[in-house]
């Protein structure tokens, strides 16, 4: 399975970025999300993959596909960039993956015995509201209203295009 969610996330990754159907490709990346959460659940993180999937595939691309049918942008399709930004983009592509292999070949992987640390429903919960050190609320918010402003954003230059 680990092979199949791995295919399909590489895949439909290519797609999204190449596709010039702008809902096509919101579409292409509910695949990814929903194939990452698979493998969250396989790896038995099953809180994260529950966050994957109602989060991101849930609500990301929910928010996408609603700024895209708000700005009357459905049936658009991208024009084809020009073939030195393409050659460009390549050229990035190749040398960001070429970093990565790098990094990883030269990195010591130690296994290391590290204790499980318990972790109940109670102490997500308490993470997830706390605004505190280990607290995740404000950085939530603060995301929430970043989507909202990209949004708001995004609908009044499409709206400002058509006019």
């Amino acid at each position: 399975m680990f092979f199949v969610f791995s295919a399909i996330i590489v895949v439909f990754s290519i797609l999204t970025v190449t596709s010039r159907r702008i809902l096509r490709a919101a579409t292409f990346l509910l695949f990814v999300l929903v194939s990452t959460a698979g493998l969250y659940f396989m790896l038995r993180f099953n809180f994260l993959a529950a966050i994957q999937l109602t989060l991101y595939a849930g609500g990301i691309v929910v928010l996408i596909i609603f700024s895209i049918l708000l700005t009357s942008q459905v049936g658009a399709k991208l024009e084809m960039p020009a073939l030195t930004k393409r050659i460009f983009a390549l050229l990035a592509a190749a040398v960001g993956a070429i970093l990565c292999i790098i990094t990883i070949l030269q990195y010591n992987f130690s296994i290391a015995p590290v204790p499980m640390a318990s972790t109940n429903i109670i102490d997500i919960g308490n993470s997830l509201i706390n605004t505190g050190k280990y607290g995740y609320a404000l950085p939530f918010e603060v995301i929430s209203i970043l989507l909202l402003a990209a949004m708001i954003g995004s609908i009044v230059i499409a709206k400002k295009r058509k006019d």
